[in-house]
């Protein structure tokens, strides 16, 4: 099947993750997905093909005769969409030589190049953009529909030598959840990409230390003619202590490896109220600095509110990486060189973000971030180039050749 058409036949299908969900996977609806992948893969004739009660889909692409002692190499993606924007009833719409200008999404909403600069990097390229109503989904069936191409590819040419590979597709990698029960050591990789990046070239080693706060505000309603002196009006505390983040270190302020406190969430009452922040640093020491300054806001609200008005939960989410990947340089230096095999080139920055590779590279799984050619994940204005496409595929197949070389 052609790379088009595997991307297309995946989009179609709803596998939005659901944050307030307790179950694993997130939505029923990503069971979809995972267990097409397995027939196909199963289909293909990959061996090994599994997927368990979580929802992680695997198989193995055996090694060509003679290369059996090579590194095992893994491809993993994930297949949820973000709970930002619907999933549901995806309408892809195809430019097949994009002039470079601006694209209509449909006739009131148009996607401007003065707005999104970065489009007049992809003239002459095959794009593939939203109708407006919906998100893409190319964050990660992109990166979804390039491993199993790949693997497609490996199984009919066997002439292309290479060691045994693992591929695996993950749900609720959007909600933060998406390694909670990954096994590792069923996977069995020595080494391992996720294929989750954005723009062509990116190579991500490294990403942000994360944690979420949230705070739990205990007001007292009091009726607003007689107030005084007895009202503590939960919502104004909640905006005082937004008030006190450093206007500086918010998202829309920030770049490159500067960390930031974003608010994601604000609800509630004169009575009750609670506010939501990720707290994001590439940098060990200042991420430790900002949860600090989270704790000591809260405690000064508390002090001249009252013990216990403001309650704050804070954990820690994932760490930075590249600790983790810089003692096995290879896993880099053959990423490059697959790239530049397949006319790309190479783009090392660090996440702004995060990975599944992040956590499994604490759970002894090496695992850098390849880009899988979308751009604007999360909303309307998502779209991806096919050409890029195309290259993260021949990235894929220039790595497991090269790990066996």
């Amino acid at each position: 099947m052609e790379l088009k058409d595997r991307f297309l036949k995946y989009v179609a299908i709803d596998t939005q993750s659901d944050e307030s969900s307790e179950t694993f996977p997130s939505s029923a609806k990503e069971w979809d997905l995972l267990n097409l992948l397995v027939e196909e893969m199963q289909a293909l004739g990959l061996e090994d093909v599994t997927i368990d009660k979580y929802g992680y889909a695997m198989g193995t692409i055996p090694a060509t005769k003679g290369k059996e002692n090579a590194p095992v190499i893994g491809f993993l993606a994930h297949v949820d969409t973000s709970p930002d924007m619907s999933g549901k009833d995806v309408r892809p719409r195809i430019i097949d030589c994009y002039d470079g200008g601006d694209v209509m999404l449909n006739p009131s909403l148009t996607m401007r190049v003065a707005d999104f600069p970065e489009l007049s990097r992809f003239v002459g390229h095959t794009l593939i953009h939203t109708d407006g109503t919906t998100l893409l989904g190319a964050d990660d069936k992109a990166g979804v529909a390039e491993i199993m191409t790949a693997a497609e590819y490996l199984m009919s040419h066997p002439e292309v030598e290479h060691g045994k590979i693992r591929i695996g597709f993950t749900p609720d990698e959007e909600i933060g959840r998406g390694v909670d029960f990954f096994d590792v050591k069923a996977f069995g990789a020595d080494f391992a990409y996720t294929m989750d990046g954005g723009y062509e070239g990116e190579l991500e080693y490294e990403n942000f230390n994360a944690a979420s706060a949230k705070v739990s505000i205990q007001g007292r309603n009091v009726h607003p003619g007689y107030a005084k002196g007895k009202m503590i009006n939960a919502l104004e505390v909640a905006c005082e202590l937004n008030s006190l983040v450093p206007a500086t270190e918010r998202p829309q302020y920030t770049e490159g490896y500067e960390g930031f406190y974003h608010l994601i969430g604000l609800s509630g009452s004169v009575e009750q109220a609670n506010i939501s922040y990720i707290i994001r640093d590439h940098d060990a020491e200042l991420f430790e600095r900002k949860k600090v300054w989270m704790w000591s806001a809260v405690d000064m609200l508390n002090k001249k509110y009252g013990e216990g008005v403001l309650t704050l939960t804070l954990k820690d989410q994932y760490y930075n990486m590249r600790k983790m990947v810089e003692p096995h340089p290879q896993v880099i230096e053959l990423a490059k060189a697959a790239m530049v095999e397949a006319d790309v080139t190479p783009i090392v920055r660090p996440i702004r973000g995060g990975t599944d590779g992040a956590r499994l590279s604490f759970m002894g799984l090496p695992c850098p971030n390849i880009f899988a050619g979308g751009m604007n994940f999360h909303g309307k204005f998502e779209y991806c180039s096919l050409n890029s496409m195309e290259k993260a595929v021949n990235v894929i197949i220039n790595l497991a050749r090269k790990w066996a070389e």
